[in-house]
């Protein structure tokens, strides 16, 4: 342009130069677009999940296709076989199975019937639905797992905002090397001055810089959100990177959350979980148990429901009358002109039922291992002794041993007797124990042991432990996008399986890791080249390839966070 305007006969128009310099920018960019949006392609296979358009039915049962924006709550929407959920509601008729892997992680389909939620993006099975529309788009459980990844991969982590503060002092700086660089040239040649003015200007574009942190945190989030770990923001990320310590409450999370029966007992006989065979007198004593229980809303009572539909072959009924539930103690009926008496050791002491010396010393045994019971009476008589249990998580045990072998201190938070949660402890491996805690107690201790030191995370359920979520240096909550966990935790878990926290934690120290590793590939870039700039060896068209280069060395250095989840399943 010089040349051309000043009409110098001396150098040469480089107009051959500057086509070939916009058309590598161009492909630089265009590569550079590329990587980005396969890193960050979480967002669309979210959106895929949700469908564009549902079946209305009008009040006379007519079908109409529309918009999904077209429906109004309170609406009825027809759910066909094999069709996506299009909405979050309830169904009113009909019954199916719905698959709600990608909302849940569980493998199995639920069966649906009327009355029962179903949320978007979920897979209907064999029966037909008629759903009446609760929420729609951004207001179902799938609108807010797609908003808490958005918000994530645009937010910014502490060690950008540090980035942010030094970028206007790279361009600068930038500037003056450039000004420098035409200053020592010009003397001696204007177009060698020209040419390695502009080399330095377009080496030391700072978008491999820009790219460094901003990066790593969408490829980790959209990472994350695509095996079931949701993220709320960059800040989240950094932080759970620092953790020295986990703190995780039993019920529901370590465990599965519901009670089962594992063994009923009597002097003379007795069945054991695992057991193929169970005898008819057994059937017959769960048959009594169970006409009382049905009467009742404790979860002892459901265990026991649950396990006479399982093992009752004989199909055998019984009604009960009398039933009077005694809080702290148990329940009592008459059953088939039989008085039963069910619960603890004191409600059978104040019936003053006789007591055999073995159920005693099991009732001991039991206690040792952690194990959960309650006797059982008939007319005043010690028949049986059930044990009951919340069944620890198959994968808890190599979770704890996994986070010990990293170096992170991990408590058991428990409302259980110390005697009990010591005894599950064991059972998990071993680690601190923090008992007979109350759930308004929880954000107290998780205080306690920040002030002591520790980089608190607390692993719950996201329900009745939501203000030690929100305390905790970090909160991870196991749930399906509930409200209550979205807005508790800073981490949400989709699937049931207790790997996932441990990915999470390994997610932040490797998004942490690329961050560094990102800007030391930037600053190395700059170090290399920009004196080569400076001193005329490179040209403005090697400094249009090479800037580009450094962009993409940043995406795929980013996109290397997927190797994290090599040969994990997708939930």
């Amino acid at each position: 342009l010089y040349i051309t305007l000043t009409g110098s006969t001396v150098g040469e128009v480089y107009y051959d130069t500057v086509v070939n310099f916009l058309f590598v920018i161009l492909v630089g960019r265009y590569l550079e677009a590329m990587s980005k949006r396969q890193a960050v392609a979480a967002i669309q296979r979210l959106l895929d999940l949700q469908p564009r358009v549902a079946t209305r039915l009008s009040q006379d049962g007519v079908e109409e296709v529309v918009p999904i924006r077209a429906i109004a709550v309170g609406e009825l929407v027809l759910v066909k076989p094999g069709e996506r959920v299009p909405v979050d509601g309830i169904v009113r008729i009909g019954e199916s199975s719905i698959d709600e892997a990608m909302l849940t992680g569980e493998s199995q389909a639920i069966d649906k019937q009327s009355g029962d939620p179903v949320s978007a993006g979920t897979i209907n099975g064999t029966g037909a639905l008629q759903v009446e529309v609760s929420g729609l788009l951004k207001n179902t459980a799938l609108g807010r797992i797609i908003s808490l990844v958005e918000e994530a991969q645009g937010s910014k982590a502490p060690i950008q905002c540090l980035a942010d503060q030094i970028v206007p002092w790279f361009v600068a700086v930038t500037l003056a090397l450039a000004t420098l660089t035409f200053l020592y040239w010009v003397n001696s040649d204007f177009e060698i001055a020209l040419l390695a003015a502009t080399s330095v200007l377009i080496i030391t574009c700072p978008c491999a810089f820009g790219l460094a942190t901003p990066m790593s945190i969408a490829v980790a989030s959209g990472l994350g959100a695509k095996y079931g770990i949701l993220v709320k923001n960059g800040e989240v990320l950094e932080t759970l990177s620092t953790i020295n310590h986990v703190v995780f409450d039993k019920t529901g999370t370590l465990t599965e959350g519901g009670l089962s029966v594992v063994g009923i007992h009597t002097d003379h006989e007795q069945w054991q979980e695992g057991d193929e065979q169970v005898s008819e007198s057994l059937v017959e004593l769960m048959a009594l148990l169970a006409a009382v229980e049905r009467q009742s809303e404790h979860p002892t009572a459901e265990s026991v429901v649950n396990w006479d539909e399982t093992f009752n072959h004989l199909q055998t009924r019984y009604r009960c009358s009398d039933f009077k539930a005694l809080p702290g103690l148990g329940v009592t009926g008459l059953v088939d002109d039989r008085q039963l008496t069910i619960g603890n050791l004191t409600l059978l002491e104040q019936r003053q039922c006789q007591m055999s010396d073995r159920l005693e010393q099991l009732a001991h045994q039991l206690d040792d291992q952690g194990i959960g019971w309650f006797r059982v009476a008939i007319d005043d008589k010690e028949t049986a002794l059930v044990a009951v249990e919340d069944r620890i998580r198959p994968d808890a045990k190599a979770l704890i041993g996994s986070l010990k072998a990293e170096g992170i201190a991990v408590t058991l938070l428990s409302g259980d007797r110390r005697h009990a949660a010591e005894a599950i402890a064991e059972r998990l491996g071993g680690m601190e124990v923090i008992a007979e805690v109350l759930p308004e107690e929880k954000d107290q201790v998780i205080s306690k042991l920040q002030s002591d030191g520790h980089r608190v995370a607390m692993v719950g359920d996201g329900v009745n432990d939501a203000p030690a979520l929100v305390l905790a240096d970090v909160g991870i909550a196991m749930g399906s996008g509930t409200d209550v966990s979205i807005a508790s935790a800073d981490i949400v878990w989709m699937s049931s399986e207790l790997e996932r926290v441990r990915l999470a934690i390994g997610l932040s120290r490797r998004a942490l890791l690329t961050i560094r590793q990102n800007i030391g590939i930037s600053i190395t870039y700059n170090i290399i080249m920009v004196p080569l700039a400076m001193s005329a060896v490179v040209t403005p068209l090697v400094a249009a390839i090479s800037m580009p280069l450094s962009s993409l060395a940043v995406i795929g250095n980013s996109a290397r966070i997927r190797t994290l989840f090599k040969g994990v399943k997708v939930k």
